[in-house]
């Protein structure tokens, strides 16, 4: 006789983390596209900081090293992926194997549009426009699994 597997549920933060996550993805969000509207000159944050490579622009490469670099845009892209993670990997109120199903989907569907949108990027896009492109695409598939996921909820509730 064939055993039968019972799916196992995937391990979440417990929900009151998705609150804490919205604290801090949201106004790390506005910040950061405050921050790359103005070019990063208008807040900056100047220190050295240990690198593990480096290679400034027509300049020399360092390994295992000291930089001077303005971390205020690391640390706003860091508290806005810390987040965004907070607010994807938390559990909602009630937590079934419906929700975990358009947990699932939420993420394939945000991993193929990533793709779809970096092949459009690579065909598309060159010189410096393509590194900012990567930048964002950084962040791109966190947002799209939280809005995609966030969006079936609504309409799930909407409908039922």
């Amino acid at each position: 006789m064939k055993k039968i597997k019972i799916m196992k549920p995937i391990k979440l933060l417990p929900h009151q983390f998705k609150k804490i996550g919205w604290y801090i993805c949201l106004p790390s969000a506005l910040v950061g596209l405050w921050l790359q509207a103005n070019n990063f000159e208008t807040l900056s944050w100047k220190t050295h900081f240990f690198a593990l490579a480096s290679d400034e622009l027509f300049g020399e490469k360092k390994f295992f090293g000291s930089v001077e670099v303005n971390l205020l845009p690391t640390l706003v892209g860091v508290l806005f992926i810390i987040g965004a993670m907070l607010v994807a990997v938390s559990k909602e109120k009630i937590e079934d194997e419906y929700i975990s199903s358009l947990r699932l989907s939420a993420l394939l569907w945000a991993l193929c549009v990533n793709s779809l949108l970096l092949l459009l990027a690579l065909f598309f896009i060159w010189g410096g426009y393509f590194l900012t492109v990567m930048v964002y695409n950084m962040f791109t598939i966190l947002i799209l699994f939280i809005l995609r996921f966030n969006y079936q909820l609504y309409r799930s509730k909407k409908e039922g």
